[in-house]
């Protein structure tokens, strides 16, 4: 279960869940979300363009991503590390912002398991809880894009 969260409490319908195997080490895995190098290969729906402006990768250390689409719309996501187990584990509690880095969704948590699974990564994305249906649905169709991405990307490394 995810540091924080409590399945009593979270309502099924404002969680979200996507599991995805990736044919490529748990390691290279982990470290395409960790590595501000390789993260701003993949991160984002197709299209966009991510820059990571801030990464303390440790428990505490905030994190702070741009993302820009294709229309030239701008998108930030920033929060804090809760939970780093290399190669196991990534637990963030992030939030949507402005420019200038005020808050403008609620917060929530987000957990990255990495297992291995027969030579390759199964990982699992949990994020919850979020304040609508629509607002699980819109990040489910963008983090599916961005792991088509990732995928894409793990292959030519």
């Amino acid at each position: 279960m995810a540091a924080g969260s409590n399945p009593v409490t979270e309502p099924a319908e404002r969680v979200l869940n996507i599991t995805r195997v990736f044919d490529a080490p748990r390691e290279l895995v982990f470290k395409a979300w960790t590595d501000p190098k390789h993260l701003v290969q993949w991160m984002g729906p197709r299209g966009f363009k991510s820059t990571v402006q801030r990464s303390e990768l440790r428990a505490g250390g905030a994190y702070r991503i741009h993302m820009r689409g294709p229309e030239g719309d701008d998108h930030w996501t920033q929060g804090v590390f809760r939970e780093i187990v290399e190669p196991e584990r990534l637990v963030m509690a992030g939030s949507w912002a402005d420019a200038d880095g005020n808050p403008t969704s609620p917060e929530n948590l987000l957990t990255i398991t990495f297992e291995e699974h027969e030579g390759k990564t199964r990982l699992t994305l949990h994020q919850a809880v979020f304040e609508s249906v629509t607002a699980r649905d819109e990040h489910r169709g963008g983090w599916n894009s961005s792991l088509d991405r990732l995928a894409e990307y793990l292959a030519t490394v």
